[in-house]
């Protein structure tokens, strides 16, 4: 390999260099099996001494174990390397698709910032049947390898939408009910969720985490509410991990679909 398509390849770790390229990658032999096949492929590296699963039907360009440590951002030197082209298709779901493309429940972030709770959030949304997040712009880049990493393969099931949170949450009213996560909302195990409500889908809005949701897109919130401690008397940590909360609060959502009347 040339130093320039390492230099290319490694750079692929800065969201400049994604941005610029259009390229991302994903590292080690189950990254790569979870999301082959879901990106269009642009080059698939290998170690030469790697040995790859037969049901891999790709060729793979074989290089030295010193080129593959240069193009990757992991510690320990991965096996495989892919390279993919980021898709074209970020822009969020028309209100009036809410209902047909969405399984009734998406997503919101509003400036979530770090790598891992995004992958973290992302592999949560994969297992509780949510396709749809969107995503301010400060929010953190879902092709970071980081990221890419830590969903497991869920980053080839959940589509992440990139916008101007504000104002297309401003689209959805009326289409779908808009619930926001608040230190003063009310308790979410025992808020009504619109379960009776003529809208169907939902919205779940998660902030950032320290500041939590902005006041642009509090702004176009329908309902406050709040995983409470227990027992609430007691003392405890400021706040929950933004991951751990996404995964808390869809667990009680998707709980009213078992037991709608409870």
């Amino acid at each position: 390999m040339t130093n320039k398509q390492i230099q290319l390849i490694a750079g692929l770790s800065d969201v400049k260099q994604r941005r610029r390229t259009g390229l991302f990658k994903a590292e080690g032999l189950k990254c790569v099996t979870d999301t082959i096949g879901h990106f269009e492929l642009r080059h698939l590296y290998a170690t030469v001494d790697a040995s790859l699963p037969p049901d891999l039907d790709i060729q793979a360009e074989r290089v030295s174990r010193g080129e593959m440590q240069r193009m990757s951002s992991q510690v320990t030197t991965p096996p495989l390397i892919a390279v993919y082209a980021i898709p074209d298709s970020t822009q969020p779901p028309l209100p009036d698709e809410l209902s047909l493309t969405t399984s009734d429940l998406i997503i919101a972030l509003d400036c979530v910032q770090d790598p891992g709770n995004l992958g973290t959030i992302i592999r949560t949304c994969d297992w509780m049947g949510v396709t749809h997040i969107i995503a301010s712009k400060d929010t953190a880049d879902c092709w970071n390898p980081k990221v890419v990493q830590s969903t497991m393969g869920a980053i080839s099931r959940v589509r992440i939408a990139y916008c101007d949170l504000a104002a297309t949450l401003r689209q959805y009213r009326g289409h779908a009910l808009r619930i926001g996560t608040f230190l003063d909302g009310d308790n979410l195990y025992t808020a009504d969720l619109g379960i009776a409500s003529p809208l169907k889908a939902k919205i779940l809005i998660m902030g950032n985490e320290g500041n939590g949701i902005s006041p642009s897109v509090a702004a176009e919130t329908d309902k406050r509410v709040l995983i409470p401690s227990y027992p609430p008397e007691h003392p405890t940590s400021e706040s929950l991990n933004v991951a751990t909360a996404t995964a808390m609060a869809l667990a009680i959502m998707r709980r009213q679909n078992f037991a709608p009347n409870t």
